[in-house]
């Protein structure tokens, strides 16, 4: 690795609004807002709109659709047209 050309990693929070969440990792992002963690000592803070802790896939809230039963009602309800034979 060459050295004087990597940006320096430190830790920092990040915080989910949305579910109100905070994550303290390394990170080299920067910010110029600050925090007070849980061990007392103060930390560079970054909002995020969407992280682990209130994304629908990793909650187990996301909905599978059924795309399938949608063109079986379009084919009952429209008929399938002699053009349209795959």
């Amino acid at each position: 690795m060459k050295l004087g050309i990597h940006p320096v990693s430190r830790p920092v929070v990040f915080r989910d609004r949305a579910a109100d969440a905070t994550f303290l990792i390394h990170s080299t992002a920067r910010s110029a807002a600050t925090i007070e963690w849980r061990d007392g000592n103060t930390y560079p803070l970054i909002d995020v709109e969407v992280s682990s802790a209130g994304h629908p896939v990793y909650t187990g809230t996301a909905r599978v659709v059924d795309s399938a039963g949608r063109v079986e009602r379009f084919e009952r309800r429209y008929g399938r047209t002699a053009s349209a034979a795959w």
